[in-house]
């Protein structure tokens, strides 16, 4: 079953083109190389799908559109693969002309460490073939495959395989940081069902990466990969689906249930041996006209209502204000936790203002110091009424199967997934506050669990938190991180995503 929370404040022709070239040889990067020189060159090298434009290009709006837009890269150039192969020649001749590059699925990066990157960007979203192998054990994936094509095709011939929430996230994003979703209570983390990788390092150079074969660099591809190579392709276990309906349950709470509703969860939880999807959140109900916060609760069953009803009874006694529940098919599960395709939270071009702290249990005082606060926040500012704290708890049989020292992902001791997130309009008045309030909630969040030191999961990491709480406190890992860097990586070529090492 998930879990997902969030706080809801209720109320709460020929002469064209050459015009076009001229004006495009204009844009000229730092180092020198303008678009038309790049077509000029580097086009013959390539597949004849390939496609190379600058800012004139009237595809490049949609091209260079970015979920998260508190930092976003400077992007001078696009180069769109037609076949995985081209990716390794565009590195080299980027690395050849001392520009650097930056790889895009779907734009969902939400760190602002990428805002400092200005050059190309290898936009790979047209490849995105999915190929389920012959034996049905595995499917392979190309770079640009995103979530909710995956469970699409997967589920119409049999299979699911794990993958996140979010329908608009591409895929390898998240797998190279971990990946949690829905399965991982079975089958574990993203990163832990990838069979092998098609890679293509900083120098350009394409080589296979898995268990037999560059051993060294799978280990840290499997929760730091995105320091370490670009992955063109990648292999991910599949499973037989069941084809049975998934039963889910919602609630909503006025903030006075706020401490007995975190004392059952934290029951219910039972320090990560829950078997359910939970999933809750702080946030405002957008067509009322309250500005206090509600809190929305989401349980999730892979199984039917009557085998649900016993763990859900003490939260029936609750006392919400209302509920509702239903049956879906696994690929509609997203939309029953408000992640769907169409819904707000994939809606592109907003300023995110976020926050993210790795939990064990919830310290009930601390929630209601972040619902507080909330509260203090929202009230007569209304664009932030958008505002959501969200409580993610997946099951983790499957995560915590793994040994910690089999990955470079380091959270496996983490129960709950926490993420603050205000979406701003641009340029908004109120990003400095709304960065204070995500600092404020973070440090909450820390605060709340005094035992241990803070965790962040790095593809919720807003680029201001530290390289040990993303990648590992212990010194053997970051030292093994680091010394494959150099091994890998000597000229951090791959060092805008939260980097290990950042750049000089």
């Amino acid at each position: 079953m998930v879990i997902l929370s969030r706080f809801v404040s209720s109320g709460f022709g020929l002469l064209q083109p050459l015009v076009a070239a001229l004006i495009q040889s204009q844009y000229t990067f730092a180092k020198g190389l303008t678009a038309v020189q790049a077509q000029r060159e580097l086009g013959p090298l390539l597949s004849s799908t390939t496609s190379i434009f600058g800012p004139v290009d009237s595809r490049w709006f949609n091209v260079t559109e970015r979920y998260q837009c508190y930092a976003p890269p400077q992007i001078q150039l696009v180069v769109q693969p037609g076949r995985e192969s081209d990716i390794s020649t565009i590195v080299q001749y980027a690395n050849n002309n001392s520009v650097d590059f930056l790889v895009v699925n779907r734009g969902h990066a939400l760190t602002s460490t990428i805002g400092e990157f200005t050059g190309i960007q290898i936009d790979v979203r047209s490849l995105k073939d999915i190929v389920i192998q012959p034996d049905g054990k595995a499917a392979r994936l190309q770079a640009g495959t995103y979530n909710h094509e995956l469970i699409k095709k997967l589920w119409e011939h049999g299979y699911v395989a794990t993958s996140g929430t979010c329908s608009c996230v591409g895929m390898v994003g998240p797998a190279l940081g971990g990946g949690h979703g829905l399965f991982q209570g079975r089958y574990g983390l993203i990163s832990d069902n990838i069979v092998s990788l098609n890679v293509v390092l900083g120098n350009g150079t394409a080589t296979t990466v898995n268990a037999t074969h560059n051993s060294d660099l799978w280990w840290a591809m499997l929760g730091a990969g995105h320091n370490f190579g670009i992955v063109t392709s990648f292999d991910l276990k599949i499973y037989p689906a069941e084809k049975r309906a998934w039963y889910y349950r919602e609630y909503v709470f006025t903030g006075d249930h706020l401490e007995t509703l975190f004392k059952e969860l934290n029951k219910f939880h039972n320090n990560g041996t829950m078997a359910q999807t939970v999933a809750g959140s702080f946030g405002v109900i957008p067509d009322t006209e309250s500005m206090w916060a509600v809190i929305i609760w989401t349980f999730v069953y892979d199984c039917s209502q009557a085998d649900a009803e016993p763990s859900l009874a003490p939260f029936d006694l609750l006392g919400a204000i209302s509920h509702k529940d239903g049956n879906v098919m696994y690929p509609e599960v997203p939309d029953v936790l408000g992640s769907g395709l169409t819904s707000d939270l994939c809606a592109a071009n907003k300023t995110h203002i976020i926050a993210t702290a790795g939990l064990q249990v919830y310290n009930i005082t601390a929630q209601r110091q972040i619902y507080d606060l909330f509260n203090e926040k929202v009230v007569g500012h209304a664009e932030l009424r958008t505002a959501r704290v969200v409580h993610e708890g997946y099951a983790i049989e499957g995560v915590r199967r793994i040994e910690a020292d089999q990955s470079a992902y380091p959270l496996r001791q983490d129960n709950l997934l926490m993420y603050f997130d205000v979406a701003l309009k641009a340029n908004s008045e109120l990003e400095a506050f709304a960065r204070e309030w995500a600092r404020e909630t973070r440090d909450l969040w820390n605060a709340g669990q005094p035992w241990r030191r803070p965790t962040t999961y790095v593809n919720y990491a807003f680029g201001d938190e530290s390289v040990d709480s993303m990648y590992g406190y212990e010194p053997w890992r970051l030292g093994k991180l680091r010394a494959l860097k150099a091994q890998y990586d000597p000229e951090n070529r791959l060092s805008y995503y939260n980097p290990i090492i950042p750049r000089a």
